[in-house]
């Protein structure tokens, strides 16, 4: 029997239609996806607002900061953050600052302590702000050159990562070592011997931005000490303690 054209014509439009079809639901699977996520994160804002810590109680917090970052106590009086994408760099910046801060706080006092008891060995006779003198097992200019290339290895893949998240997740000489896929700035998996990540990780990283940025104050007030008296952090602390009114006060 011979087939009409409209009959021939017919799994040309069922295609056409399924296929239409199959776009109308991707695309309001995309809308109902993209709306979820709007909603979960107009709530994570409203419940970061609400019983919010201010940095001074009774004053406005800043239209550009929600509550959502970390440690974000509405403390910006130079209005820095206004700048979304700035401000996720300034975000990023503190954190790095502040761990260096703390291995150097941590620098400083423990070669100090060991000195005071007389422990620690050579290097723990020289005070930090002579660091630069100690002889190590390679000229200060080498050491430092080394320095600075590996600085500059790590800083590079960390702006990789800041400007496309997961970007530098992979390892580009060893291709089998990868980073599982986390928040910038806070990667996981590779390094948590203690088991950190598995625990309340929101406080856990509170915590750290809190003693990240008291260590970037406690390392102003070493160079600062410095300056004023010379010594070091555990020398100035035996002083005030031994005569208070006499060394800090007075």
């Amino acid at each position: 029997m011979a087939l009409t054209m409209k009959q021939l014509g017919r799994p040309a439009v069922a295609t056409r239609a399924a296929r239409r079809s199959t776009v109308r639901v991707q695309a309001t699977a995309d809308n109902v996806a993209e709306a979820r996520q709007w909603i979960n994160n107009w709530r994570n804002k409203q419940a970061a607002q609400a019983n919010r810590p201010s940095w001074f109680p009774g004053t406005k917090f800043p239209d550009h900061l929600d509550g959502t970052l970390v440690g974000d106590f509405g403390f910006d009086p130079l209005s820095l953050g206004k700048d979304p994408e700035k401000l996720k760099w300034y975000q990023q910046a503190e954190l790095q600052n502040g761990r260096w801060a703390m291995l150097g706080a941590a620098g400083i006092l423990v070669p100090d302590l060991l000195h005071s008891i007389g422990a620690g060995g050579p290097a723990a006779q020289v005070p930090w702000f002579e660091a630069g003198k100690y002889e190590y097992f390679a000229p200060p200019s080498t050491l430092f050159a080394i320095m600075m290339f590996l600085f500059a290895w790590v800083e590079i893949r960390r702006l990789q990562d800041i400007r496309k998240p997961g970007s530098a997740n992979q390892d580009p000489i060893f291709p089998n070592n990868k980073l599982p896929e986390g928040e910038v700035g806070y990667p996981g998996g590779i390094f948590d011997p203690l088991g950190y990540s598995k625990g309340d990780m929101a406080t856990l990283k509170v915590k750290e931005i809190k003693n990240a940025r008291l260590a970037m104050l406690g390392f102003a007030g070493f160079v600062a000490q410095y300056a004023t008296t010379g010594k070091t952090p555990l020398q100035n602390l035996a002083d005030h303690l031994a005569d208070p009114w006499g060394t800090t006060v007075l």
